[in-house]
């Protein structure tokens, strides 16, 4: 009975401290990789031509003119919990072959690719969350 007892505390902590491994883990992944996006998107130029993409939005200017700024209503609320989807729903291999496509120089028929397989995987309402999340980060 003790065995039985130290195997089921055994397995309550190991799967806590993957939780937590999890949660904790995708936050702090979620912060480097924006601010390593954010800091090469910035040396290269290409932060003004994405802020000026996502500002021109309809969506987005949709959302905001409608007076919808308070994003309880939406799937997310916090780049955390985007990333923490993200990684449900497009996973960790497919996140690092578009990552080296990026690096590598992305053609226009790569971008419709990817962007393509992203609305197959996400709702209408979950991609302007996003959306306004990242108009939320860029424009801070």
């Amino acid at each position: 009975m003790k065995f039985i007892k130290g195997l089921i505390t055994l397995l309550l902590l190991i799967g806590g401290t993957a939780y937590g491994i999890y949660y904790f883990g995708t936050n702090k992944i979620s912060e480097n990789v924006a601010d390593s996006v954010y800091n090469e998107l910035e040396n290269t130029g290409q932060l003004d031509e994405i802020r000026q993409v996502i500002n021109n939005d309809p969506d987005i200017k949709q959302f905001i003119a409608e007076g919808n700024v308070d994003t309880s209503n939406l799937p997310y609320q916090t780049k955390e919990q985007a990333t923490r989807a993200i990684i449900q729903k497009v996973g960790i291999g497919e996140l690092q072959n578009m990552q080296s496509k990026y690096q590598n120089g992305i053609s226009s028929h790569d971008i419709d690719d990817i962007l393509s397989s992203l609305e197959g995987k996400f709702t209408q309402e979950e991609i302007l969350a996003l959306k306004v999340i990242a108009y939320e980060e860029l424009n801070k």
